[in-house]
């Protein structure tokens, strides 16, 4: 490897002291493309193509080089030189092309099947402004453009473009192509579609812009709001651009390795991850017959290629797009999705499996299910609710295709590069072995009864704490407590995660103190989440917040007891800072509603404890750390589907019957949030409580509570509260998305 002193000479003519963290950035950036390149390959006769619409890869820097073997030299080099590595990592922008965890689930798996050696290529859309820049403006969200696309930038031109017809026009793609480096092993690639004419002008107030305009606005936004017709077919648009693409470019890549096109299955395997590519399956048809296959040797070939991945229990999150729409924007598919359709009415006599519903919509799940060979849930109780409810229907018929895959993290990502100083204390405990095998951490608990190295984990928290009080200090101007306990809940804001119970909780908390009831140690409740710009309730949960966090922190009898933080425009980078430092993570959506999670396995790892309900992943760390070191409550799965199959679940009788759930409530439309708050948005969410409630935030909080406060009373014994950071840090391996691709090949893709 050259070095840095020589790269930044040949490129800029001066020494590293003299360069800007900009021009370092750059540099190291060049540096690394042309090492990854080195290291790429399209080695197996076989290979997968996983395609997504979000890869939330984060920054990519610090990450590409631990997988080259190269950080800590240049961390080093860069420190003789009077240069803070991570100073020159905040000039890399976060490339905007994911949101939640789908999106950071499926950067992890392309880093992994990288690491693992395997044949296998990302595919999705190059959006060029993402989701949104998340701004608070009167305690409310406001949504703004992320524009992240630089001139110098990990994107690759190339020349690879195809036409895509639609209904009415025609568009020319334009290939982008990022190197996903594995660790200490092959390079890979994310292959991002985009379009030449998009036009970032065409925005105009926050987010909005012409939605008919396709060629100015095709891969401007990652979920165009589709809460009118304009934005459903823009997502339609988005989603056949995707997998016209991708499907070309998979025959296109076989034929060239010698593919026969009907012994496709030999050459590629396709996961579909959710039903946002669903439409591959009868493009790839289309394909198919355009070059001379019959269309029942197409459908036989696809359905031997194609496998789903489910990553959802809502129902609502199960794509289903009116036909007419099909109609207007992609005609070229209606005959064959209504064709795969008759196929499954002759079959079959429910009409529950059907791919085209009474109302005339297209279930693009079902598409997945009957045309493809293996259908996979995230999560053992997700998979189980999948088999045993969900689609029942359809595990009774196809019981061979179904299986669990429990998702993973990027664990090196997670810990080498977030929490350096824990990852330090790992190799000098257990060796170095854990970062190609993540299982070796279970060699961790030899040590929980090893006081010496418990006051280090307590230590190295303390140190992160401390980092993340600066970090949000100089970013967001909060000012908190290292001392106090960091209570935390990152991830998407949906009801179902059910931020508004740790509102609610918050608001208890908050009168109490006002009472003289003041907790044993400070608590500093962190929240870091976007909401859907459609998403009404949810806006309204960030709006409850935001005026929590106006009245809490500026009461000069409540602040020095309690901070609550709500972080702006929360993503990747904020996360890297938050969870090493996390104390309590808030894991807390209605049993049987969160298919995995996967910020709960991050924070595992990094020694945090987790406060959750039995659902998704959370069952499978219960098991692994063992009831003592995690802190569960709430309602089970099955009592919740029984609640929903009687419809019998009643908030108000809740709010009636429980003078403290009747007091935290109204405290939404009491004077002292009604003061700082908007009244339509906090009645709004008041009544939404009171007559709704449809993830039964109400029904689980008392346990919550008292569950939280057991949490917090046991903290202050130290050691004991060591001890189980240490036993969840060591089981945490078996999160690995490493673990998690393993299995993928050993039962889907069979790789070489």
């Amino acid at each position: 490897m050259m070095n840095v002193t020589d790269y930044v000479k040949a490129n800029y003519g001066k020494e590293i002291e003299h360069c800007t963290n900009e021009e370092l950035y750059h540099a190291l950036l060049s540096m690394t493309s042309r090492m990854a390149e080195e290291k790429k390959s399209n080695e197996g006769k076989k290979k997968l193509y996983y395609i997504s619409a979000e890869f939330l890869i984060g920054k990519l820097l610090s990450n590409n080089m631990i997988n080259l073997g190269i950080y800590e030299e240049v961390r080093e080099e860069l420190a003789a030189h009077g240069k803070d590595i991570c100073a020159v990592e905040e000039a890399e922008p976060e490339p905007s092309l994911g949101n939640g965890g789908l999106g950071r689930l499926a950067a992890c798996f392309l880093d992994s099947i990288a690491t693992l050696g395997l044949n296998g290529d990302g595919i999705g859309l190059n959006y060029h402004l993402g989701l949104f820049k998340q701004e608070f403006e009167n305690n409310l969200q406001k949504e703004t453009k992320n524009p992240w696309i630089e001139k110098h930038s990990w994107l690759k031109r190339t020349e690879i473009s195809y036409p895509v017809t639609f209904g009415n026009l025609t568009v020319h793609s334009r290939l982008y192509d990022i190197a996903v480096t594995g660790y200490h092993n092959r390079t890979n690639q994310l292959h991002l579609f985009d379009i030449e004419t998009v036009d970032e002008g065409i925005v105009t107030d926050g987010i909005s812009f012409d939605k008919e305009d396709i060629k100015k606005n095709l891969t401007l936004f990652l979920y165009p709001d589709d809460s009118d017709e304009k934005g459903q077919l823009l997502r339609i648009f988005q989603q056949y651009f995707m997998v016209s693409n991708g499907a070309r470019y998979i025959l296109d890549e076989c034929v060239a390795k010698g593919c026969k096109l009907y012994d496709l299955p030999d050459y590629a395997v396709i996961q579909i991850n959710d039903t946002h590519p669903s439409m591959v399956i009868p493009e790839l048809i289309r394909l198919l017959m355009e070059r001379g296959v019959e269309l029942d040797d197409a459908i036989a070939i696809v359905s031997k290629t194609c496998a789903y991945t489910n990553h959802t229990i809502l129902a609502e999150a199960l794509e289903k797009w009116p036909i007419a729409y099909l109609k207007k924007v992609v005609p070229q598919l209606v005959p064959i999705i209504e064709i795969l359709d008759d196929k499954v009415r002759r079959k079959f006599d429910d009409t529950s499996l059907a791919i085209i519903d009474k109302s005339d919509r297209v279930h693009m799940a079902h598409m997945d299910i009957h045309y493809g060979f293996s259908v996979n849930g995230v999560a053992y109780l997700h998979t189980e609710i999948l088999k045993e409810n969900e689609l029942h229907g359809f595990y009774e018929i196809y019981p061979e295709k179904f299986n669990n895959k429990t998702n993973g993290i990027t664990f090196r990502r997670w810990l080498l590069h977030c929490n350096r100083p824990l990852a330090n204390l790992l190799e000098e405990t257990i060796g170095d072995g854990f970062k190609e095998d993540a299982m070796k951490l279970e060699m961790l608990e030899k040590y929980k009864d090893d006081e010496a190295v418990l006051q280090k984990l307590l230590d190295i928290k303390m140190r992160n704490k401390k980092e993340l009080k600066e970090y949000l200090k100089r970013t967001q101007g909060v000012e908190i407590d290292e001392n106090s306990i960091y209570d935390i809940q990152i991830k998407r804001l949906h009801e179902y995660k059910r931020q508004q119970m740790n509102a609610l909780y918050v608001i208890r908390k908050y009168l109490e103190i006002k009472g003289g009831k003041l907790p044993v140690r400070p608590i500093t409740v962190i929240f870091g989440a976007k909401a859907a710009p459609a998403y009404v309730i949810a806006k309204d949960i960030i709006h409850l917040i935001l005026c929590l966090q106006e009245l809490v922190n500026h009461d000069p009898e409540v602040s020095p007891y309690l901070k609550v933080v709500m972080i702006e425009n929360y993503n990747v980078t904020q996360a890297e800072k938050l969870i090493p430092a996390c104390d309590i993570s808030e894991q807390i959506s209605l049993a049987s509603k969160e298919a995995s999670g996967t910020g709960n396995m991050k924070f595992m790892l990094n020694g945090a404890v987790t406060l959750g309900t039995m659902d998704g992943a959370n069952v499978e760390i219960a098991e692994l750390v063992g009831k003592e070191n995690i802190y569960i409550f709430g309602e089970s799965s099955e009592t919740v589907i029984e609640h929903y199959a009687k419809a019998d679940y009643c908030s108000r009788d809740y709010y009636e019957e429980h003078e403290d759930i009747k007091e935290v409530v109204d405290f939404i439309v009491g004077p002292e949030l009604m003061e700082i708050g908007q009244k339509e948005n906090l009645e709004r969410l008041y009544k939404e409580l009171l007559n709704k409630d449809w993830f039964m935030t109400l029904l689980d909080y008392e346990d919550y509570v008292k569950t939280r406060e057991q949490a917090y009373s046991d903290y202050e014994d130290r050691m004991a509260w060591a001890k189980k950071m240490l036993v969840n840090t060591s089981e945490a391996g078996y999160f690995s998305s490493d673990r998690t691709i393993a299995e993928y090949n050993r039962d889907i893709w069979k790789l070489k």
